[in-house]
């Protein structure tokens, strides 16, 4: 209780720095969402052209990209700093953080808000609203998903980020895989062979952000809800057990920072 009293004071803080200038949190919200749409409007050509990819349509996408948006979302409000990781690791800013009597990981990655990513965590539930697949037992399965969906993000995040602790600044490379992640997600899952299916559940775990989620909230299943929940506490352990490691390795920047 006293570790989720914490979180709640931290997230309340970021919030009130964040609406502390309301136009640029505004402006930054809608901005991400019709970025959203614009990229989205993309797949509503496709499926207008081709209608059906092995069974995969439009309101598939819906579904999938929604999940997408609103995990990506929801990591980027509560766990802003798992996305600069790296760098805190490598600027010896974890100084600061291992000065507080709380968990080191979790504060400093709950310790920044990306006020933008409020927009994807809206424009998600639009998405699956508009999807037609839309259904109160379904909107409780979309919530589900999607914190199953984020904590898997973040485990990933995290544990390419810790990579920093034996081979230095890793933002490049933790860039890229951010990529293939946001990108192989929103991608038909039927599209791909049973080897690239491996990949997309263990090494580039996309499939657990965008389709397992999707399938899972469509019709409920306990094969799909199952592989969630693998997913999420399986990466999320050994992400914290790699920070871990990393963290015996660690040497202090040598510096008075300040968090703000």
């Amino acid at each position: 209780m006293k570790t989720l009293q914490f979180l709640f004071a931290i997230w309340k803080a970021n919030l009130q720095s964040v609406m502390e200038y309301r136009v640029s949190f505004l402006s930054q919200m809608i901005g991400m969402m019709l970025n959203n749409f614009i990229y989205f409007a993309i797949w509503i050509i496709f499926f207008d052209r081709f209608k059906d990819v092995r069974g995969w349509g439009v309101s598939d996408m819906y579904v999938t990209f929604g999940i997408l948006a609103s995990a990506f979302g929801v990591v980027s409000v509560l766990f802003g700093n798992a996305f600069m990781l790296s760098e805190i690791i490598v600027k010896g800013r974890l100084d600061y953080y291992l000065s507080m009597p709380k968990p080191v990981l979790l504060h400093a990655v709950s310790s920044r808000m990306i006020a933008s990513g409020m927009g994807d965590f809206f424009y998600g539930f639009l998405s699956y609203a508009l999807s037609g697949y839309f259904s109160w037992d379904g909107l409780l399965r979309y919530v589900l998903a999607m914190l199953l969906a984020a904590t898997v993000f973040a485990a990933f995040l995290i544990l390419t980020q810790s990579l920093s602790f034996w081979f230095g600044m890793m933002s490049n490379f933790s860039n890229l895989v951010l990529n293939a992640m946001l990108t192989f997600g929103i991608y038909p899952i039927t599209l791909f062979d049973n080897y690239a299916k491996i990949i997309l559940f263990t090494i580039i775990p996309a499939a657990l952000m965008g389709a397992i989620p999707a399938e899972f909230i469509r019709v409920f299943t306990w094969q799909s809800l199952s592989q969630l929940l693998i997913g999420a506490i399986g990466f999320l352990g050994l992400a914290i057990f790699v920070f871990r490691l990393g963290l015996r390795r660690y040497e202090s920047g040598s510096a008075i920072q300040v968090e703000v």
